[in-house]
């Protein structure tokens, strides 16, 4: 797909994951036709995006042939019913389709047979919006007070993001005093920096360059070694360790997912669900045989004392009504100070998953500590997918509160950068080679650093210049 830019590219469903992969294909270049059923949000995206907009069913051959099938390189078929999408995928590969990525929740859909319909489809992939939300819920526990976290190069190079404190040692450090006291050999780098600067309405995203001085309230994305997780948490102003007791808001199937995970790593673990028959089923699992299960609204205060939520040291809202979970969020700080008699502890630490993006910058003023979105826990998993040329793209970590990507690619043997120093590459301003693992080493990315064959590179970058820097690995 690298070799013939741009592509053209069917998204099925205009959800959160698939209008956010629509817009950000669109964004760099890619004809994208975006295919949407419900009258509303049709005309909602009809307004909000620039992309070429269907009203229709993508399990109706008509309507893939108005949305360009018979040019079309991949079809990405994100709606919440698994039937469509499958179904989407399936009559895409019929009119020659060659890349396919289906969502499916259901654990029935994900069997043998089903995937015997894709037999000899090797650009074929299915994601679980569920399980990628819950995956990104244990990677911020384990780093309190980071918005985002990701893995990199078999884990050997970690992506922390997250708002500097005031009390933060990086606050009032400008990046070449940081530079100097580093050398001369970097165990993190500074990817990327989000501010608002003046009177502006909006943040702006800057991938450094130069002499600046961070400043608290900055949204900074680090990448750094494996090795240097506690130096750079302790600088960043966060928190290492695991909680104790966790309090799950909402008992659907991330919680149960994450339940499990973080009874396994012998936290101590509370759900409430609202519905009668769910709760039984949970109490009943033998997986969670060691949670706490309380049947009662997330939103009703007796309930979330019963469930001890001013003790708890995280509070996960995971349900699928945002005000629900903004609200039992907000009251669990506000029980927690109670408890503890303190305005500076700020009560557990709080987590809550927002599929209304407008509502991120209110929440950020106020006092939820985290919020995840579907559509970053599992676009990213599909711009890997869209992006990769056989294996050069290894992975991709977005954001939701800034637009910098953060790429992984594998060095192709007599690519354009193998053999070269990254200061003879002429990167654009808005690259930033961030990182090197070569054979299983990694390193900061210098100036002075050489790439080779099989090194996995990753790379900080605006999202309209990922092709250009896609294009040095193939």
């Amino acid at each position: 797909m690298g070799e013939d830019w741009p592509v053209h590219i069917i998204v099925v469903g205009a959800g959160e994951v698939g209008s956010y992969v629509a817009e950000r294909l669109s964004s760099q270049g890619h004809h994208v036709a975006l295919i949407e059923s419900d009258p509303v949000r049709f005309r909602e995206i009809q307004e909000g995006l620039d992309v070429l907009t269907i009203h229709g069913s993508g399990t109706d051959p008509e309507t893939l042939i108005e949305a360009g099938v018979a040019q079309a390189d991949l079809l990405v078929a994100v709606t919440p019913y698994d039937e469509t999408n499958i179904l989407s995928a399936l009559l895409a590969r019929g009119a020659g389709v060659s890349k396919t990525v289906v969502r499916v929740e259901s654990r029935g859909l994900r069997h043998e047979d089903v995937d015997a319909l894709f037999d000899g489809a090797d650009d074929h992939l299915v994601i679980d919006p569920d399980e990628e939300v819950a995956h990104a819920v244990l990677r911020i526990m384990e780093y309190p007070g980071a918005m985002e976290v990701n893995q990199m190069a078999g884990g050997e190079v970690e992506v922390l993001t997250a708002r500097l404190p005031g009390h933060a040692p990086l606050v009032g450090v400008s990046l070449k005093t940081l530079g100097a006291e580093l050398e001369p050999d970097w165990d993190f780098i500074v990817g990327s920096i989000t501010r608002r600067d003046g009177d502006a309405d909006e943040e702006v995203t800057i991938i450094p360059r130069g002499d600046w001085i961070l400043r608290e309230g900055d949204l900074l994305t680090v990448i750094c070694k494996r090795r240097a997780l506690r130096d750079v948490t302790a600088r960043m102003g966060l928190s290492r360790d695991m909680p104790d007791r966790a309090l799950l808001l909402g008992g659907g199937r991330t919680a149960q997912m994450l339940a499990d995970s973080l009874i396994q790593r012998g936290l101590d673990v509370a759900i409430i669900e609202e519905k009668k028959e769910r709760a039984a089923e949970l109490s009943e699992l033998a997986e969670l045989e060691k949670a706490l299960v309380y049947e009662g609204d997330i939103t009703d205060a007796t309930m979330l004392d019963e469930a001890g939520v001013a003790s708890q040291d995280v509070v996960i809202a995971l349900t699928g009504a945002d005000d629900a979970n903004v609200l039992a969020c907000l009251y669990a700080k506000a029980a927690g100070r109670r408890h503890r008699r303190s305005e500076e502890t700020g009560g557990p630490e709080t987590i809550a998953v927002v599929h209304r993006l407008q509502l991120l910058d209110l929440l950020e003023t106020h006092e939820v500590d985290t919020t995840l979105s579907p559509r970053t826990a599992t676009a990213n998993s599909v711009l890997r997918f869209v992006r990769g040329e056989g294996d050069t793209v290894a992975a991709v970590a977005t954001s939701l509160h800034g637009d910098a990507e953060v790429l992984e690619f594998a060095v192709a043997e007599g690519c354009r950068c193998d053999g070269r120093l990254i200061a003879d590459l002429g990167l654009h301003e808005d690259v930033l080679i961030a990182a090197i693992v070569r054979d299983g080493k990694p390193q900061i990315g210098r100036g002075r650093s050489t790439l080779r064959a099989r090194d996995h590179v990753i790379a900080v970058t605006r999202p309209d210049s990922a092709p250009l820097l896609s294009s040095l690995f193939e």
